[in-house]
């Protein structure tokens, strides 16, 4: 439980979360980055930015598609 409490508690800003998790969907992370992270980064705003992230990119992904298909069919 105190572990919990700590990892809640760590000092990264949301900023610092965002841009962690948006090298992880890059796919391209220096270990020391990584663990550096792990060490600084709280959990729950890890998962928030995730959620973020993956809607973002979602929508992204949707207007890319909706341009593409109006340009063939146009």
């Amino acid at each position: 439980m105190d572990e919990l409490k700590q990892a809640v508690q760590r000092k990264a800003s949301f900023l610092q979360t965002m841009k962690a998790v948006m090298w992880s969907f890059f796919g391209v992370r220096k270990k020391s980055d990584y663990e550096n992270d792990a060490a600084k980064l709280n959990p729950v705003h890890v998962i928030i930015a995730g959620i973020i992230g993956a809607a973002v990119l979602i929508t992204v992904l949707i207007l890319i598609v909706r341009t593409v298909v109006r340009s063939a069919a146009g």
